[in-house]
């Protein structure tokens, strides 16, 4: 089967030919850990789940490398840590957990479920921190080849020291200088020019360097964790469109110029932005969904992994909660035939015609449909053992998607327990706003037993619990 993806490097479909068929290897961003994740964040980690379940299915299992990294080093991370008044280490592992057990639940892969004990990972989940020798490294190696120097205890990139920079974006420098918002500082010499390192004060993480105590700037992560597990020039580098500029053109930049020219990733894939009810997600609209309030309201996470993947991943996406319940309803189709195995399986094999799908640029919308096409063929006329071929084949190709346990689903107890409005029991609001005091000093004093119960308690009363710099907020679950 051929696979074929759209590089936003070329801006084209091409035919994918990795460097190595024995090797074939994938780098995705990955979260910054200092909240929940929010549905927006859950959309590449889903979309290059199936990815990375297709090249497993197209090159074999034991034959392709994927690296999806932790960002647990960021001034974002730095000054919720500040706010809560706990250790940043407490705040990176709490909120690592917490993404975990948020897309376990949507059903994507984890470094425990594919790599083999004592063999060479498969699945890495590099995290910044344990990579900073890595990156000082490579930074070291930009100043010698004259494309970053240091000022005033930072070191920057040279954005002009590199001729084709912003041929990913497909901005040129004019264009980009004109509309940037970007930190205009008086040690740059450029506008553009990215940090690569900067210093820490006392309270904030820091590693000595040969520029002083400090800490790496974003870009630089990546290229440098990239390198250190998939070598100097991998297959896929795939990602948010929004990280397209300038997160992904600096890597560019810095891993080419870092290698002496020789190209980084060959293939970016970008899934597209994400919208909730027509809009764009936002904290001041009050449209800021988390995938831990979607399963706490009851939407079971293949629901949610399935809302997602009817949507072709290149597309904008808007998030309603019609469209969640529609895919409720809709899953229901598959799991009457596939919830009960009884019989032993012949075949791990999924439908021809999904691996086709799939293989068109992961056109995940087109798999449903063939998916539908796969259970009209379970018609009165057929022998049973075309039928039982025809449901495993079903069943092997949900497992393709992720989507592959749907044993006791059951879309009529979904909706009968979600709540959609804001209609319901009178809330106390004395007590909401006591029960948030007493989370408050538990947090501060490090009880997170205690401030989890009390999230839980919340939850039972119907309040879904926000927390921001400016302190906590709630609402009536929907």
């Amino acid at each position: 089967m051929t696979l074929k993806l759209y590089n936003t490097l070329t801006r084209k479909k091409e035919v994918f030919e990795p460097q190595d068929a024995s090797n074939v290897r994938m780098y995705v961003c990955g979260p910054t850990v200092y909240d929940y994740a929010h549905i927006g964040n859950a959309r590449p980690v889903i979309v290059f789940d199936v990815l990375f379940r297709l090249l497993r299915h197209l090159y074999g299992e034991d034959h392709v490398t994927y690296a999806r990294n932790i960002t647990d080093v960021d001034d974002k991370i730095i000054a919720r840590a500040a706010d809560e008044d706990r250790a940043i280490s407490d705040l990176t592992e709490e909120t690592t957990r917490q993404f975990h057990d948020d897309i376990r639940a949507l059903g994507v892969l984890m470094p425990e479920d594919v790599n083999t004990p004592g063999a060479t990972p498969s699945f890495i989940e590099p995290k910044a921190t344990e990579h900073i020798p890595q990156m000082i490294a490579m930074i070291e190696c930009l100043i010698a080849s004259g494309h970053a120097y240091e000022a005033e205890g930072h070191v920057l990139f040279d954005v002009t020291s590199k001729d084709d920079y912003g041929k990913l974006a497909r901005r040129s420098l004019d264009e980009m200088e004109a509309g940037a918002r970007v930190e205009v500082a008086p040690y740059k010499k450029g506008q553009m020019d990215f940090v690569l390192w900067k210093p820490s004060l006392a309270k904030q993480p820091g590693w000595e360097s040969p520029w002083g105590r400090g800490r790496p700037g974003w870009h630089i992560e990546c290229s440098a964790m990239s390198e250190a597990h998939l070598g100097e020039s991998f297959d896929i580098h795939g990602g948010g469109i929004d990280l397209l500029f300038p997160h992904h053109e600096n890597e560019v930049a810095q891993s080419e110029c870092a290698h002496g020219g020789k190209p980084f990733a060959r293939y970016w894939l970008h899934n597209g932005f994400l919208q909730v009810e027509g809009e764009k997600m936002s904290k001041s609209l009050g449209n800021f969904v988390t995938v831990r309030e979607l399963l706490d309201k009851g939407w079971p996470g293949e629901v949610i992994r399935f809302a997602m993947l009817k949507t072709h991943y290149r597309q904008p996406i808007n998030w309603t909660q019609k469209g969640l319940m529609d895919a409720a309803l809709e899953l229901q189709t598959f799991a009457n035939w596939t919830s009960d195995e009884d019989d032993e399986p012949t075949s791990d094999e999924p439908a021809s015609s999904i691996v086709a799908a799939l293989s068109d640029d992961l056109n995940t919308p087109l798999a449903v449909a063939e998916l539908h096409k796969l259970v009209k063929t379970f018609s009165p006329g057929h022998s049973d053992e075309v039928k039982q071929k025809g449901i495993e084949q079903l069943r092997n190709s949900l497992r393709l998607i992720g989507l592959g346990e749907l044993d006791g689903y059951d879309a009529n107890k979904i909706a009968s327990t979600i709540t959609y409005g804001r209609d319901g029991p009178q809330i106390d609001e004395a007590r909401v706003g006591q029960l948030i005091a007493e989370r408050t000093a538990a947090r501060k004093t490090k009880d997170f037993k205690k401030s989890d119960e009390i999230r839980d308690q919340l939850a039972e009363m119907g309040i879904a619990l926000k927390d921001g710099p400016d302190g906590t907020t709630w609402e009536v679950a929907r």
